[in-house]
């Protein structure tokens, strides 16, 4: 197997996560440039990806980059669609009025994004986790 351009960390319990993770996997085409972790399986380990906590990758999205940088947010998603072909959709985010804004409506939807899709709230979730699967971590920055 090649090794991946990035891993990006999805919550598999989320119909528009697995949604958006199945559209990248066809768009990639079986290059294997995006390795895709479900961090909702009982076997997520953070040890195994830069410490990211469950609770932390439940709470916004994340990506590891081939070179060990840690991504969040909009970038994990710029960095998807520019491996698979389609950085020009997130390209307006670079731009100085469009991206801020963009980053602003990001971080409501992470905020918002279980109750959305009708689970229960982070807490709940990490409740029924083992205590250290739902720890913060540092992290390094992007």
């Amino acid at each position: 197997m090649a090794i991946p351009e990035m891993i990006l960390l999805y919550d598999g319990a989320c119909p528009l996560c697995r949604r958006e993770v199945e559209s990248l996997g066809r768009r990639d085409g079986g290059r294997g440039a995006i390795r895709f972790v479900d961090v909702d399986d009982p076997l997520y380990d953070p040890d195994a990806f830069q410490g990211i906590s469950y609770r932390e990758a439940m709470g916004r999205v994340h990506g590891i980059t081939a070179d060990g940088r840690v991504l969040r947010d909009l970038a994990v998603f710029q960095e998807a669609y520019r491996l698979v072909g389609l950085g020009w959709i997130y390209a307006p985010v670079e731009w100085p009025v469009i991206g801020p804004l963009a980053q602003v409506v990001y971080r409501l939807w992470a905020r918002l994004r279980l109750r959305i899709t009708g689970r229960p709230d982070l807490d709940t979730l990490c409740a029924g986790r083992e205590a250290a699967a739902c720890r913060s971590s540092p992290v390094a920055s992007s």
